[in-house]
């Protein structure tokens, strides 16, 4: 890739990204998502205009009032829900893609199934997972408290989103045994790790553990 002086920079971009995974791996020590986050190509994934910052752990806005979740948050969320290769994944809030383009390093691509509020952001995410090599990753737009049916049941669901709770729909579309990562509350958020119970229906059946304050977008629909 050329910068705009006309030099190749993807020497740089690959630097930077080693440098963050360095950084990322004092709060995490699963490798199997840390080789997931040098693989993924954030600055592909940020506005061209924010590509500089794009191998900084925080937050940066994408478009439409939303925004990319901080690279260490995205590994963190990942080694929580600690899917294997082959697991069905339901991401609800696509955005960029770039969290599900980390899923789909741990899972494979054609798992990966993401559900997006804003047909703003949708269709370039589609574009981008495509031209970055996760083109099977699956993309809708709709309200992602619906989940995605069609596809189900998953062997896990996250939320990139902060939901003031788990919607029944998404809970009925999990595997018993599943897991459902999401940011829970409307003012202070508090990342929340549900289990579903073989028997049991809505969030009775979940057995829940909290991992600490968070802060996320509000989910839209």
């Amino acid at each position: 890739m050329l910068d705009r002086f006309g030099r190749d920079d993807s020497d740089d971009y690959e630097s930077a990204r080693e440098r963050l995974v360095r950084t990322v791996a004092r709060r995490i020590d699963d490798e199997r998502v840390l080789d997931a986050l040098e693989s993924a190509p954030r600055h592909e994934f940020v506005p061209e205009n924010r590509r500089e910052s794009a191998y900084a752990d925080r937050p940066l806005p994408i478009g439409d009032g939303q925004t990319i979740s901080a690279p260490h948050m995205v590994a963190i969320m990942a080694a929580r829900l600690d899917p294997d290769p082959g697991d069905e994944v339901l991401e609800i809030g696509t955005g960029c893609g770039y969290h599900a383009a980390v899923t789909a390093e741990l899972v494979g691509a054609a798992n990966v199934y993401s559900v997006e509020f804003s047909a703003e952001l949708a269709e370039p995410a589609r574009e981008t997972l495509a031209e970055t090599g996760y083109g099977d990753v699956s993309v809708r737009v709709g309200d992602g408290r619906e989940g995605w049916a069609e596809h189900a049941p998953y062997d896990g669901v996250y939320f990139t989103c902060a939901t003031a709770s788990i919607p029944d729909p998404v809970i009925e579309q999990l595997q018993p045994e599943g897991a459902i990562l999401a940011p829970i509350g409307t003012g202070r958020q508090t990342l929340v790790e549900a289990t579903k119970r073989p028997t049991g229906s809505g969030t009775e059946a979940l057995d829940r553990t909290e991992h600490g304050a968070v802060r996320f977008v509000q989910m839209r629909g």
